[in-house]
């Protein structure tokens, strides 16, 4: 086997104990050829082995390095080649394999006790001495051992010195302490689970939420609004214009009844002609000059020229002016008729016109506005039985009826009448809205934005009147108070019903029922109490909602989660 180890003085051996050119050689030195290996010589039999003998004292005691093991010095001698093989002769590789180990003279001082052969037969190599054998303690061979571990913890030559990490001593975990970290990782899991866990907590704050949604659905619009009928109408004639805004006593129109023709009328419009003819004849025939006639003449030319530059553009009133135009007329025609009171055909011309008057008169109704309102011509048939005062009484099967066609009933007094025209209020309307969300809950009094189709940049606020579910339908009562214009000629449409408001809001779990009315239980110290709520809206795993008593509910109050 090859003894290596790290040489005194920092050089290294080189080949074999005994080959030629064994020896210490310096580092860098070029390795020399190795020599071929005899042949290998067949053990003799092992020979007793001589008595040991003392070291001398001028040798000392030399140890040997760690782990080194004697070897035995096998004699040299030739033997016949074995099963045929040829007989070689030489040096056996493993003598003299400790010259230079044992001496002063190669290096080696080390001291140790003489060493005792355990057995014989082997010759004694030169200058090896001898190694006493103690005897067995408890320390032994311990100093062979420390010194060993010290050599092996030595870095080799050229590597810097390397510190040994201390090893920590092993906890020992019994039963019990497994027992023991088990039930303490449960219990904060536990307490994790039940302070942070939603649906785990057992209570929950109430907090201020911002709502905002839209619903779609159909509208039947009701106006405040009152129509004017008349029996056996022949024919309108219109004073009022369509939509105008209108006040007491003003002109509407003047209605002909079944029994008035046009016939009534032309007879009218002849004695009239007669009258201005013979006006003009008597005019003629004036030889004196006539100063009041004068001033009631050039009143009337005056006006009318007025009224002309009205309609060319002048700025006014041309109502205004047609009025003073109609009195400077109607002065002159009094007049005149003072002053030729006396011609017998005058007056008897006069008399048949009184007397064509009064009978178409008879025929006719003059009708006038009996306060301020918006005047319109159009009806639907809806006015008389869908008003302002009555609308609350449908359910929301009679308002589907009626937006897919269905007209209310007439009373037996409003049978067989013909619609003149309708007096609407402004600034107040009503909408009768089916929401396509039967699962939505308005609030009584809340404001919507309302848009309404065919407007689509026209929004107006409604206020929630209230609802009514039924029939698998839900049917909101809006009130709006902007002008009616915009749907003065409109009975359906749809819409679309937009809400943003401020609501409270708290986990789902905290809405509780209780003798069948909705609310939260309010948790103050060891006291709870129970406060009834609108619910709006859930979203999330959170409820929207609204006090039914203002004042009792408030940000950051505690409820109950169930």
């Amino acid at each position: 086997m090859d003894n290596q180890f790290y040489p005194p003085q920092g050089q290294q051996p080189y080949g074999q104990p005994g080959q030629q050119d064994y020896g210490q050689q310096p580092y860098g030195q070029p390795m020399p050829p190795v020599q071929p290996m005899p042949p290998v010589q067949p053990v003799p039999p092992v020979q007793p082995m001589p008595p040991v003998q003392p070291v001398s004292p001028n040798t000392g005691s030399l140890r040997p390095p760690v782990g080194y093991v004697p070897q035995m010095n096998i004699p040299q001698q030739q033997t016949s080649s074995v099963s045929g093989t040829s007989s070689v002769s030489g040096t056996s590789p493993v003598s003299g394999m400790h010259q230079g180990y044992g001496d002063a003279q190669n290096g080696y001082t080390g001291q140790m006790p003489p060493y005792q052969q355990p057995y014989g037969g082997y010759p004694q190599q030169p200058g090896y001495a001898t190694y006493q054998q103690q005897p067995y303690s408890d320390e032994g061979y311990q100093h062979l051992f420390n010194q060993e571990q010290q050599m092996m913890e030595q870095p080799p030559a050229g590597f810097p010195p390397q510190e040994r990490k201390p090893v920590k001593p092993r906890l020992k975990l019994t039963f019990f302490h497994v027992a023991v970290i088990l039930v303490a990782l449960g219990f904060a899991g536990w307490y994790l689970y039940s302070q942070f866990a939603p649906e785990a907590a057992k209570y929950g704050t109430i907090a201020s939420g911002s709502l905002s949604a839209t619903h779609t659905g159909d509208c039947l619009i009701v106006r405040n609004e009152a129509p004017y009928d008349a029996e056996g109408v022949t024919s309108v004639l219109y004073d009022a214009e369509e939509g105008a805004s209108i006040v007491r006593g003003d002109y509407i129109c003047k209605v002909y009844s079944s029994g008035y023709s046009t016939r009534e009328m032309n007879t009218l419009l002849e004695y009239r002609e007669q009258i201005r003819d013979y006006q003009k004849e008597l005019l003629e025939g004036e030889t004196t000059y006539d100063a009041k006639l004068t001033r009631v003449n050039s009143d009337v030319l005056t006006r009318a020229k007025e009224v002309r530059d009205m309609i060319a553009g002048a700025r006014g009133s041309l109502a205004n002016q047609e009025a003073l135009l109609s009195t400077a007329i109607e002065a002159r025609q009094q007049y005149l008729k003072q002053k030729y009171a006396a011609d017998q055909r005058y007056s008897r011309l006069y008399d048949d016109e009184t007397s064509q008057t009064q009978r178409i008169d008879s025929w006719t109704k003059q009708y006038t506005a009996t306060g301020e309102a918006i005047v319109s011509f159009y009806s639907d048939g809806y006015e008389y039985g869908l008003t302002s005062n009555n609308y609350q009484t449908f359910d929301p099967i009679a308002v589907r009826n009626m937006i897919n066609g269905a007209k209310p009933e007439l009373s037996l007094a409003q049978k067989g009448k013909t619609t003149i025209y309708r007096m609407v209020k402004d600034n107040e309307w009503y909408v009768l809205f089916l929401s396509k969300d039967t699962t939505w809950n308005p609030v009584n009094g809340q404001v919507y934005e309302l848009q309404l189709e065919r407007f689509e940049n026209t929004h107006v606020s409604a206020e929630v009147v209230n609802f009514t579910r039924s029939g698998g339908e839900l049917l909101v009562r809006l009130k709006v108070t902007s002008s009616v214009k915009p749907v003065l000629y409109m009975r359906t449409c749809e819409a679309v019903l937009g809400e943003s408001m401020d609501t409270l809001m708290v986990p789902e779990r905290a809405i509780y029922t209780q003798d069948g009315m909705t609310g939260v239980v309010v948790v103050e110290g060891s006291t709870e109490s129970f406060i009834p709520v609108n619910v709006i809206h859930t979203d999330s795993g959170n409820a929207y909602f609204q006090a039914i008593q203002q004042g009792l509910l408030f940000e950051n109050m505690t409820v109950r989660l169930f």
